[in-house]
């Protein structure tokens, strides 16, 4: 059984007056001063903070990916389970793929997806058609992974005067690029496929056949169909367009969110952001596992499966990082307009990088700017 101390009336007293003392040091809520009224704020604003990050995250967002060896990160994300873990059991993740960004936009525009992997130019067109309002990049996933492969015979700019190469569609990225490089080759080409060259957007698999029967002679397209062009249809890269750019970094792909949504929910893209983190992570700690689990994804969407070969072949050429790597993109905007492709447009506010900064930061890994 314990014992207690018995204490005296007048050491009652004493402590009484004690405690008093301190409180009025501190600031009370009868003190005609404000700290101990704002220390009590801040505590409890503090509280709300942690209650807030600890609160599970729950509603919808549907998110649209390419079933390409250029969206790996993206695929990895899916198969891996990423995505869903980060997100976590409140939240209801619908999947949509597609195979163009002319697709994405208008799936955003018609607001029946949130987010979207795609490529550069299409995401400038969705900016700039919308005046700077429907869509904002949240952050990189790809770079690298395109180039001209051209038939054997072809060895200088000189040598495409009168034939005829293929890109992935009018407007698409690798369009934009082809056109650019040859004008500044002193080449011509217009959208209605004449000129010193003739170009033919066309599906990637229709240029693969085309190449192979000898309808076209070249194509500046992504991979993994660059690799197939040089490993099934003996072709051999011309312009790899990584030599193109400072330090050899340019955007493929990277991640777009409907600015509604970012604005309305923006912990959820947070969520997905955290996928996206250790989708990367895990292709740099086990790129093998993760070239795998890119095929698996492609086979599951497409029901073919690319060849260990093709698929080695092409992930040597790509880089997955969540940089946007901006200047990129200004340098393909211009591209665009240089071409004709584009009217003039400002990209300033473009970008949204403040959610994937927290990120980083909550990880203790360097913030980025655009």
């Amino acid at each position: 059984m314990s014992r207690r101390t018995r204490r005296s009336p007048w050491s009652l007293l004493l402590a009484l007056l004690t405690l008093s003392a301190v409180a009025a040091a501190c600031g009370s809520d009868s003190s005609s001063g404000d700290t101990g009224t704002t220390a009590t704020q801040a505590g409890a604003g503090t509280t709300e903070a942690a209650a807030d990050t600890a609160k599970p995250l729950e509603g919808t967002l549907r998110l649209g990916y390419f079933p390409n060896v250029t969206h790996a990160p993206a695929i990895v994300g899916v198969q891996g389970g990423y995505f869903t873990k980060a997100l976590g059991p409140g939240v209801d993740l619908q999947l949509t793929t597609f195979n163009s960004g002319t697709e994405v936009i208008e799936a955003l525009f018609s607001g029946a997806i949130d987010a979207s992997f795609i490529g550069p130019n299409p995401a400038i067109n969705g900016f700039a058609k919308s005046d700077g309002e429907a869509l904002r990049i949240v952050a990189g996933t790809t770079s690298g992974g395109a180039s001209l492969v051209v038939r054997d015979g072809i060895d200088t700019a000189a040598d495409l005067k009168g034939t005829t190469l293929a890109s992935p569609s009018l407007g698409n990225t690798q369009d934009v690029a082809l056109r650019a490089w040859l004008k500044e080759q002193g080449l011509s080409a217009d959208t209605e496929g004449g000129g010193d060259v003739s170009i033919r957007p066309q599906e990637n698999a229709d240029t693969l056949t085309t190449f192979l029967d000898g309808t076209i002679d070249g194509a500046w397209v992504p991979e993994p169909w660059a690799t197939r062009l040089i490993l099934e249809g003996k072709g051999h890269t011309l312009v790899d367009e990584k030599t193109l750019w400072d330090g050899g970094q340019f955007v493929t792909t990277h991640l777009i969110v409907s600015t509604k949504y970012l604005d309305e929910h923006p912990d959820l893209v947070e969520g997905l952001l955290g996928g996206l983190v250790d989708s990367l992570d895990e292709i740099k700690a086990d790129p093998d596992a993760a070239r795998t689990e890119t095929n698996d994804g492609i086979e599951a969407i497409t029901g073919k499966r690319l060849k260990d070969e093709t698929i080695a072949g092409a992930w040597k050429n790509l880089t997955f990082t969540y940089d946007p790597i901006a200047t990129s993109l200004e340098g393909s905007k211009d591209d665009a307009v240089a071409v004709g492709l584009l009217e003039p447009v400002d990209l300033d506010g473009i970008y949204d990088l403040g959610p994937l900064n927290k990120v980083l930061a909550a990880r203790g890994l360097p913030t980025l700017s655009s």
